[in-house]
Order: structure tokens, then sequence, then C-alpha cells
């Protein structure tokens, strides 16, 4: 659950506690507290606020003159009547002026300009950018003041580096380039890089340092960056002493230094050092060990360059959980508070960690009904008849918080207005942590952003339960052009190239992005088929939740009956769609498609009910369908589940060559397990039927199953009716497939995949569910490459497929395709 702390909440207990238990106590103390706070980004923003709010409290306790029972003036809007740039040496006035929408003859509005600082900034250009005004000719003169950033005109590397690595070979490294204007971050960033770099080569000891010299006469710097390497360390030997509870070999598996070895440089790193300590150290308060201490000695051997390293473990006892109380608690029930603690329960092992972790969770409950004021204190204490620990939760409950204004920071291309519309919180109600959650994941699934993340701030009001909402979002790139090629069982080689924006707008020239609209511009090329398509979708018409979007294409596919197509296929055509949120989780589509489908080169083997299909028809059809989604991400959903159902009737009133009725449900349900594994259940069916003047149902409008996207094991769409003589698959009326997929990182970029797949294609709707399944089971692996999305799986049949003697063995199922 999201958790949003008060600010004085948080560092009270700190300061409180440092005086209790001393430094080092308090600090531990601070960065458990600092934990709970997900939804704000760092304690030091924790205590700007409480500074803020100082601040404002001290400024409303001043006394101030009584104002008068007259209403305040309304704002008198002014014309920017000229507009003038200071501070430019470099950059032209002509180039400043063209970026920004402020005009002489508009009428001067804040929203415009903080725009123009954003476009400003986003050139890189300036290191400030000021806006001022003066009353000038009946309006107002914008001064629109920036400072240049200086250029690079030279960098110099000083130090005995060369034997680490060469000088051209740092030049590449570092993102800073002569001739560019100096950004002080990156220089930052280049010098963290650096040592690195050196770091992982075995020279703990670096110092890198920068020394930058500006002329001010030319406006250029001299970056000078000194490296001073010390002596390189490997680790020969890691031991432990005084464990007894835990292995060292499991221990050993918990730190991340390593001994040099065949696939381990074993180099020393000091601050890798400390964080095994802190993990040791948590790892065994997680175990109930809090009295655990943790200190090491070292021994080095200057002539061969190594050391031994040894952690002194004093573990301590066991303290076990005893019972555990809520008081001052008047909202929310003793009962309610207990249903919210996940870690600290009678039973269980006590840590300071899980006891602040369960205070969070009682801070969640509360915040979900807006009592984001509420104070949690938690004591714990041994209680010497049950020798268990007793804890505490004192609650101050506060006030309910009211939301003042919503303020969006971090967005340079993205407008305000797409990101408010997915908001679920709105200016004058309650802090409601449900709705904040839900808006994150509303945010998250546009893929628009590649971090989003809450944080407050006093209201100007000087209301003391108000507060405005800060939505602090990080924008990912959304426009790419990529091309490249691929391998899949069902496509086998093909090559592609794309321009895609899922962040467009077609108002905004030059730049054409920020209005969350989606364009897509795809050709493919391949052995057996090649493929062409335009797509568009603005997904609010009117800034109502209504979408609309149109797709064109041109689609061909050569016979190939490895991949389960007897015949060739061409597809030209397009639809127009229409879509509508009907709540949080529903939503209603239509569609219309008009397309020429083209039949040929039937296998003169096949019969006459496979060689009919042969010719041009023209489909004309319209699709209503339904979708409840509410999955928690659509991009890696972990809960949640997906209810879908379409109905497609073609030809009769809407004319075309075929009259078809057509009508497919799906259901996915999502569960997420243990280490960030998660397993789908997912069920297909479909029925399909011809009527008026069309006596059979069309071959490119049948179902079909079996291959790497329905049951694996199986060659492509082999799984149903097949041709009697050529054994080439003629699909059916009916279709149903179950799926159970369980996938478990590995790593960040690696998944292993265990699935079973069941199902079955029949020729007629009224023998759907009659028998005859066809089921599979494997293994497969999910991996992220730089080039696109890789899958593998290996799925071993089940049962005999259709046409098939007997039992065919296992099938590779394989694809790579573009970028994610």
């Amino acid at each position: 659950m999201l958790i949003l702390a008060p600010f004085a909440n948080a560092y009270a207990q700190a300061e409180n506690k440092a005086i209790d238990e001393g430094a080092p106590q308090a600090k531990e103390r601070e960065d458990a507290i600092s934990s709970t706070l997900s939804a704000i980004d760092t304690a030091q923003k924790l205590k700007e606020g409480v500074e803020r709010e100082n601040r404002l409290a001290q400024a409303l306790s001043e006394p101030r003159e009584s104002s008068s029972s007259a209403e305040p003036a309304k704002p008198v809007e002014k014309k920017v009547t000229a507009i003038e740039v200071k501070g430019n040496k470099s950059i032209s006035t002509t180039v400043i002026l063209s970026k920004i929408k402020t005009k002489a003859g508009m009428t001067y509005s804040t929203t415009i300009i903080s725009d123009d600082i954003k476009r400003l900034n986003e050139l890189g250009y300036f290191s400030d950018i000021k806006i001022d005004t003066q009353d000038y000719q009946d309006g107002l003169k914008v001064f629109i003041i920036v400072v240049e950033k200086s250029l690079v005109e030279k960098i110099i590397f000083k130090g005995y580096f060369s034997r680490i690595i060469r000088e051209e070979n740092l030049r590449e490294t570092i993102k800073s380039k002569e001739g560019q204007y100096l950004d002080e971050v990156q220089v930052r960033e280049d010098i963290a890089t650096i040592r690195d770099l050196c770091i992982k080569k075995g020279h703990s000891q670096v110092e890198v340092t920068q020394k930058a010299e500006l002329n001010p006469q030319t406006n250029k710097t001299i970056l000078t960056i000194t490296i001073e390497t010390g002596k390189r360390i490997r680790i020969r030997k890691i031991d432990f002493k005084g464990n007894a509870v835990v292995k060292s070999r499991k221990l050993l598996r918990l730190i991340k230094s390593r001994k040099a070895a065949l696939f381990s440089s074993g180099f020393y790193k000091e601050e890798l050092l400390k964080d095994d300590i802190e993990r040791l150290k948590s790892y065994y308060r997680r175990l109930g060990y809090t009295d655990i201490k943790v200190d090491y000695e070292t021994g080095y051997d200057a002539k061969k360059g190594t050391m031994f390293l040894i952690f002194n473990l004093s573990e301590g006892r066991k303290y076990i959980v005893g019972q555990v109380y809520a008081k001052d608690n008047t909202v929310l029930s003793e009962e309610e508070i207990r249903k919210s603690l996940k870690v600290v329960t009678p039973g269980k092992v006590f840590s300071p960690e899980a006891m602040q972790e369960d205070a969070g969770n009682i801070q969640s409950i509360y915040f979900d009904q807006g009592y984001i004021f509420v104070q949690v204190n938690e004591s714990s204490y041994l209680n010497p008849e049950t020798d268990k620990v007793d804890v505490t939760y004192s609650i101050n409950e506060g006030v309910i918080g009211y939301v003042d204004k919503i303020k969006i920071r971090g967005n340079i291309k993205t407008k305000d207005v797409v990101i408010r519309r997915e908001l679920r919180i709105f200016p004058g109600e309650r802090f409601d942590g449900n709705k904040l959650k839900r808006s994150k994941e509303r945010l998250q699934n546009l893929g628009f952003f590649e971090d989003v993340s809450y944080d407050i701030e006093p209201s100007v009001t000087g209301e003391p339960n108000k507060r405005n909402l800060l939505v602090d979002v990080k924008e990912s790139k959304t426009g790419e052009f990529s091309f490249g090629g691929g391998y899949s069982s069902v496509d086998k080689l093909i090559g592609f190239v794309e321009i895609a924006q899922k962040n467009f707008d077609w108002k905004n020239f030059p730049y054409f992005t920020g209005g969350g609209q989606d364009l897509r511009l795809r050709a493919e090329l391949g052995s057996i088929s090649q493929n062409f398509e335009l797509s568009f979708t603005e997904p609010w018409m009117w800034n109502y939740p209504i979408s609309f979007g149109f797709d064109g294409y041109h689609r061909e596919r050569d016979r190939e009956t490895d991949v389960g197509y007897g015949y060739n296929e061409k597809r030209s055509g397009g639809d127009l769609r229409i879509g509508k949120e009907l709540n949080e989780y529903l939503r209603a589509n239509a569609m219309y498609r008009l397309e020429k489908v083209d039949i040929s080169s039937v296998s003169d083997e096949a019969t006459s009910d496979l060689k009919k299909e042969i010719g041009s028809n023209i489909i004309s059809s319209l699709q209503v369908g339904l979708t409840k989604d509410t999955r928690d991400n659509i991009y890696s959903p972990s809960t949640g589940y997906v209810l879908a159902g379409s109905a497609e009737v073609a030809g009769g009133p809407f004319f075309g060559d075929k009259d078809f009725t057509k009508v497919t449900t799906t259901a996915s349900k999502y569960f997420g397990l243990i280490k960030s594994s998660t397993i789908e259940f997912r069920l297909r069916a479909g029925f399909a039927d011809a009527f008026g003047d069309s006596k059979d149902l069309p071959i490119y409008e049948r179902f079909y199953a079996g291959g790497a996207y329905s049951i694996r094991g199986y060659h492509e769409r082999k799984v149903g009716p097949v041709d009697s003589v050529s054994k080439d698959p003629i699909g059916g009326e009916s279709m149903l497939i179950g799926n159970i997929e369980y996938l478990y990182p590995l790593i960040d970029i690696l998944k292993l995949a265990i699935f079973y797949d069941v199902g079955n294609v029949w020729a007629k709707i009224d023998d759907f569910g009659s028998g005859g399944y066809k089921s599979g089971m494997g293994l497969g692996i999910r991996l992220k490459t730089p080039i696109g999305p890789l899958r593998l799986d290996y799925g071993i049949p089940l049962s005999k497929e259709p046409g098939e003697p007997e039992k065919g063995d296992g099938r590779f199922h394989f694809s790579l395709s573009h970028g994610f």
C-alpha cells in the first residue's frame, strides 16, 4: 500500500531516539523511518517539509493589519507589449525568442511563461533562467534573463593512470566533451564514473578530483581531472568467526565481496565491505537476533598485492514477539489495527525493522482514510515473565487532511493535462491512499514515465489541515526510429523498420510530442510474409475519456505448411475505432472494418472444401466489445485480472461478400508470488458461424490453435481440423484454449517460464467442448536484450497432433523482435 507519513512525525521520532539511545541507534532509526515512507523520495524532503511548515507557522503567528470587508480586487489582465532578452552572448536572441510561445500582443500568462522556461531549459544552453516584467506602454515588458553555460575549451587528465586505462578511452567514457557547454552535474557524474572504473580494476583507494578554470572574457573553461589510483589489492580469503546459527556458506552468499577466483576479480572495495556489514546485521536482525554485532579484520601481503578478510560476529540471543498492543486509537479499533500488522505478530521473531515496517502499515490504513498527520510511535519491552518482547504502538491520529492544489513536476515534454486526466484524486478531496495508488498505476500504464512519485508541501492558505499534492514524474523516451531483424517460428526470418511516437501531439509543431496520442508506421519484409501498417490513436477526444483511432494495412503471407498456411493470403484494408471508459476499470469499444482478402496457391492435392476458398472477397464488419482490466501494471502485471468479450457481424446490413458472426472471450488472472514471481491463468473461447448467403465460414476467419501463442509443443495452427488429403489446417467454428504460466525472475533482464497449455478447435459450433483436447507443457525463458525481447519456449506435446500417426517430439518456439 502507498504510505505518505507526516513530516513532523518521522523526524520527531528520530530525534527522540537519538537522545535516548545515542547516535548509532538514532542513525538506524532514521534509516528505518525513511524506508517506511515509500511515497516520499528521501528523508531530506521530509526535513525540508518540517522547516517549511515551521516558517509558515511563524509567518501565520505574526500580527497582520486588519483588512476591510470589501471584496479583493480581481487581477487585471495585461498585454505583453515588448520582450527583451538579457545575458545571452553565444546564443542569439532570435534563437531564444523562437523557442518561447510568449509573443508581443498576447495577454500575459504565468502558465505560458512557466512552459517557456521549460522549453528554454530543454535546450541545455543555460545554467539559470529568470523572467522579470515591468510596466511599459500600457502593458508589460517581459525580460528573459539568462546565464549561459561556459564552453569547455579543453579537458586535461593528470595522474598515473595510464597502466589502468588509456587516455583516449577515458575521453570516450566520460560524457563531458570539449566544445560542449559545461554541465557541472555531468562533470560530477563523470568523476564518479572514472572512480567506479578504477575501483572495478582493483584500485579501491583511488581519488579523483576536478578543477574548472573559467576565462571570463571568452566564457570558456579548462577542465582538469586528476586521478590518483593508489594500490591495487585482491582478496585472497574470506572467513567468518563466531557464527553458530547461520553457516558460513550462507553468509558468503549474502555478502557482495568476493575472493579472487576464475570468474571473480576479487578486488577489495571499502564501500562494498561497509555494505556487507550492514547486510549481515540486517539479515540477523530479521532472524530475531537484534543484539548482533559485526566487525572485521584484514591482513595484507604487500608483495603479492593480496589480503584476507575475516568477519567477526557476536550473534547474541533470539527474540520472539509476545503481545502486541495499540493505544490512544479512536478512529480505528484495536482489531482493525491488528489486522494491518504483517510481520510483528505474537509468536514471530522480533526485529526493530519489522516493528517499524508495521508502524508504516498502521500509518497506511490511517492515510487511506485521510489521516495524513497520524503519528505512530512504537516501543518494545522484554517481558521477564514470558521472556518475550511485547510491542506497543502509540497512535496520535491527528485530523483528516485535504488536498489544496495539485502540482505537476518533472514533465518537460508531456502536457500537464495528459497527467492530470489520469489522476483519481482532486483538489478539495481528503487524501486517499487507494486513489493515489490507482493514479500512480494509470500514469505508469501510459508508458511515458520511468518513475512516478508523490510529495506534499504546505498550502499557501495556511489552513493546518490542507496540503498541496506534488506529483513528480521522470519522463522516458517515447519516440523511436527502429529497424532490424528477427526470427520466429511463426514468421520465420523477418526484417522491419518502424517509426513510432506513443506520446504524439499533432498540434505541437514542430516537436509533435506531449499530447498522449499514439502514432505508428511500420513495415515488415520477411521470407514468407510482408506487412505494412499505419496506426493512430487519440485516447481523449474533446478532453473526455473517449478514444478514437484508425488503422490502415496491407498484409501478405505466402503458403508455408510448416507454419500452418496451406495457401497464399493477401489482406488490404483498414478500420475505424472508438472507445469509452465506462468506469475506472470497464471500457467499451467499437470498430468498423473494411478489407479485401485474396486467397490463392492452394495445394493441388487439397479437397474441394479448401479449393473453394480461392478468390477475392470484401469483408465489411462491425465489432463491439467490453473489457474490464484491473491489472496493477499492463506491462508487467502481478495482480488483477482482465475480462474481455467482443461480438462481430460481417455482411448483412454492412454489405460485403461474406456473411458471418463471431464472438470471442478472454479471461486472465494474475497472482504475485514469492520473490517477485507471478503466475497467470488464461482462458480463451471463440464461436463463429456463417449466415445469409454464405454457407460456410471463410477459412481466414476461422479459429486456429497450436504453436507459440496458443498450445506449445505442436506445429503452428495444427491443433484442430485439417484437410483430409493435404493435411493442411482448415480451422474451425469454435475454440477453447487454457494456459497456465509461471514466471520467475532470475536477474533483472531474465525470467524463467514454466507453462501448461490445453485446448482444441472444433469444426462446428455444436461440437464445442465435445472432447479431443490437446495439451502441452514445458519450460522457457524471457530475456530483454539491447535489440529487443527474446522469447524461447520448449514445449512437449502430451497428445497426438491431428493428421499425424503418433505423438511427436518436443518443439522449440522462438521469437526475437524489436525493442520494448
